[in-house]
């Protein structure tokens, strides 16, 4: 089974790019304190990290 990581959107995306929104859709999340759980992949990992300001990992999964 695929290794997972769960998400959660800690910051607004009021007043932030366009690119930035779109990512936080991208990943699914688009309220305050949604989670996600979403494949481990190096593009998943890679938007999370663009996002940092706006989102964590709570949980990462086997």
């Amino acid at each position: 089974m695929a290794k997972t990581i769960v998400v959660k959107q800690v910051g607004s995306p009021i007043r932030r790019p366009a690119k930035q929104r779109a990512t936080l859709i991208g990943l699914g999340l688009n309220k305050m304190h949604k989670t996600r759980e979403l494949e481990d992949t190096p593009s998943i990992r890679g938007m999370v990290a663009s996002i940092s300001h706006m989102v964590e990992i709570i949980e990462e999964r086997d």
